[in-house]
């Protein structure tokens, strides 16, 4: 294109590939020059690209910036994303011509992707490229993501973002050793980059990886995440339990960073579901991980400064009413948002894998408030503390359970390791490995008692009785509240597994029990131990004192005497040493 006797630019030459691309003759183009020029040249452009476009090519034709742009242009198939270079150069004749030159970068997409998969073009470009996995890296995705959105949106079509993590990754490195968590990088990029074919996927750092797609439907996105997941687990050298993903499904005006960081939020939400391994963003995704990483950033201080509190639930003795022990549970007494409950700030430790800095916690603050109860004259009867799966993957559990035992030194007060009562989860149960089974087998052996929470919640297995040497069962409260529901399939449920476990020398409590009437047929079925609002709500120590402090009377407990004379009386009913003697044989 050159300056014409007038001043005006006129086109000097036109290839043909311009004029099949645009579905135009060289007639009909000529024509747009001169009074049409800054009309007619851009009623194809997208509108909101219309004006930037025409100040980029005024300027250019004035000599004032370069020209290198990438725009939308409406075709009969749709918006196709051009990409237009343009620059002068000065003939002999001292004549400025420009050239410029357009290429349709979504009809040459799917070669130039073959051409890239084939013969790898970044490959040994290690500022793009992630050396383990051979994927493009963050600095990749950070300077060409937000190109694939545009190009995907020119295209006609929706992006989406996935934002994905392997679940409990240290702890695969940990027990299969960091060549092995390499390999199962590597795995991961492999299928995330065969199933996602035409997306842009990326290793961002350490287990995360990044993928920006078209969008083709809920099902389409579920059905290739799932097939992934279950191909890994497959796959793997060891046991994993796969991945996390969070998705945002975005729209024409969405940012790169809009749609990764909407991704993360989801991933970070995901829940604690066996079978659901991935989220959807929502709005309503924002208020829940601003949430999270409150009690995530604040967790250290709330510990620090004795936001979170033991509070303590009695069970009783069904037979006598008296109080035979108590639950530790933990309430966040927020300074800023108030009571933070524990269904909030669980899930958000058990997602950034810190639940056994909770669980150490609130041993050591038992083992604190021993002493108290013992200058205070309360009658130290024993607690049971809740220790979740994820622990035993990332501490030595009775290692460091003995450590505290012994820092406090509680034994001067006539309580020994049998007073702790470590309740694990059937759910936690249901994943167990051999290394987990070995420490199990450990709590018992250093003096500890070992219960199973949440018997009957969902996941129950009569394998329970059988795989783990346990000292108790808690029937999940769902049991008892629904007792005659489906012509009280319940009772007989509860009865059946009360008599399996006397029959196996394992002590019964059930969970939930609010009425007088539940308490009865707790009785005449034969559970030893009930817990729930019926007899006694959870309360900090600091109220139990306080309440000692004025006089107010406390209810009767089991002195300890009476607790070993019932021991020894339900091992000899139950014949438990015989059946154990048994299982040794």
């Amino acid at each position: 294109m050159g300056p014409g006797a007038s001043g005006e630019f006129e086109p000097l030459v036109i290839s043909d590939g311009f004029l099949e691309q645009n579905h135009i003759s060289r007639e009909e183009l000529y024509s747009y020059y001169g009074d049409k020029l800054k009309d007619g040249l851009f009623d194809r452009v997208h509108p909101s690209e219309e004006e930037k476009l025409k100040a980029i090519s005024f300027d250019f034709l004035d000599k004032k910036t370069d020209y290198d742009i990438t725009f939308r242009v409406r075709l009969d198939d749709g918006y196709h994303l051009i990409h237009g270079i343009g620059y002068w150069q000065t003939m002999e004749d001292g004549t400025d011509v420009a050239f410029i030159v357009y290429n349709d970068v979504q009809k040459h997409e799917q070669s130039l992707l073959e051409i890239s998969n084939k013969y790898k073009l970044f490959q040994n470009d290690e500022f793009y490229i992630d050396a383990l996995t051979n994927l493009p890296n963050i600095n990749y995705n950070n300077k060409y993501g937000a190109d694939k959105i545009q190009e995907i949106v020119a295209g006609g079509g929706t992006p989406v973002a996935l934002y994905v993590d392997i679940d409990s990754m240290q702890s695969y490195n940990r027990r299969y050793g960091i060549k092995r968590g390499d390999d199962l990088l590597v795995l991961v990029g492999n299928v995330l980059a065969a199933e996602f074919p035409h997306a842009m996927v990326s290793r961002i750092f350490s287990d995360h990886f990044s993928i920006v797609d078209e969008y083709h439907g809920e099902e389409d996105i579920i059905s290739k995440i799932e097939k992934v997941n279950s191909e890994i687990k497959l796959r793997a050298y060891g046991t994993t339990t796969g991945l996390n993903v969070g998705i945002f499904v975005g729209n024409e005006n969405v940012t790169l960073e809009e749609a990764v960081d909407h991704a993360v939020r989801a991933n970070k939400l995901v829940g604690e579901d066996l079978n659901k391994f991935y989220r959807f963003y929502t709005e309503e995704d924002d208020t829940l991980y601003n949430h999270q990483r409150y009690v995530i950033e604040n967790f250290d201080k709330a510990k620090e400064e004795g936001w979170i509190k033991v509070f303590y639930q009695c069970f009783l003795r069904i037979e006598t009413g008296n109080g035979m022990g108590f639950e530790a549970l933990a309430r966040w007494m927020d300074p800023v948002h108030g009571l933070i409950n524990p269904a909030e700030f669980i899930p958000a430790l058990e997602k950034y894998h810190l639940m056994h800095e909770m669980d150490l916690y609130m041993f050591e603050t038992v083992c604190k408030e021993i002493r108290i109860r013992y200058e205070e004259g309360l009658p130290l009867l024993p607690v049971s503390i809740n220790f979740s799966r994820q622990d035993f993957d990332y501490i030595d559990v009775v290692g460091e359970i003995n450590r505290i035992y012994d820092k406090y030194d509680i034994s001067k007060y006539g309580v020994d390791k049998s007073y702790f009562y470590i309740e694990i989860t059937e759910q936690g149960l249901a994943t167990a490995t051999d290394k987990f089974y070995e420490q199990l087998a450990k709590i018992r052996e250093n003096g500890y008692k070992l219960w199973v929470d949440d018997f009957g919640s969902g996941y129950s297995s009569l394998n329970v009785f059988s795989n783990f040497d346990i000292d108790l069962i808690k029937f999940d409260m769902n049991l008892l509240m629904n007792l005659d529901n489906r012509n009280g399939a319940n009772r007989f449920i509860i009865k059946a597994m009360i008599d399996v476990a006397h029959k196996l020398g394992i002590h019964t409590l059930c969970e939930g029990m609010e009425t007088a009437e539940q308490r009865q047929f707790l009785l005449e079925a034969g559970c030893e131990l009930g817990q729930g609002y019926y007899y006694h709500i959870p309360e900090s120590l600091d109220t139990i004192l306080d309440r000692l402090h004025k006089d107010i009377p406390i209810p009767k407990w089991e002195s300890e005497d009476e607790r070993n004379e019932r021991e020894k009386s339900y091992r000899e009913e139950t014949g438990e040493k015989d059946y154990r003697e048994t299982l040794e044989r």
